[in-house]
């Protein structure tokens, strides 16, 4: 499935249940927030190890909670008129030039 048929495949799934008039920016801003905490919480008190090596159950968790984050993100962006790709590609073109290779290769203070 590409970005774009994503994008179709929700739109449809809202309409068809009329949650249109739920799914204003600020709505979907919020449950994208919500579910990135949940997301976090799959990995909340692991090692850093732990966090690298996840069994097969904890494993779907996560895949499930970043399918849910992706869905709120893709939704905000289609009702926010937003090209992701477009967003992405122009924010790895500016963090190109503020963290240069030089500059930020092996230190971990600013991260992406």
């Amino acid at each position: 499935m590409t970005l774009d048929e994503l994008t179709d495949a929700l739109r449809a799934f809202a309409a068809e249940r009329d949650w249109d008039q739920f799914h204003t920016p600020k709505n979907l801003a919020m449950a994208l927030a919500g579910e990135a905490g949940e997301l976090l919480a799959e990995y909340q008190w692991l090692t850093p190890q732990e966090s690298l090596a996840l069994d097969d159950q904890k494993q779907q968790a996560v895949a499930d909670e970043m399918g849910d984050v992706l869905i709120y993100l893709v939704r905000l962006a289609d009702v926010a008129g937003i090209d992701l790709l477009e967003a992405a590609s122009a924010k790895l073109q500016l963090n190109r030039r503020r963290y240069t290779v030089e500059q930020a290769k092996g230190n971990a203070e600013k991260m992406m």
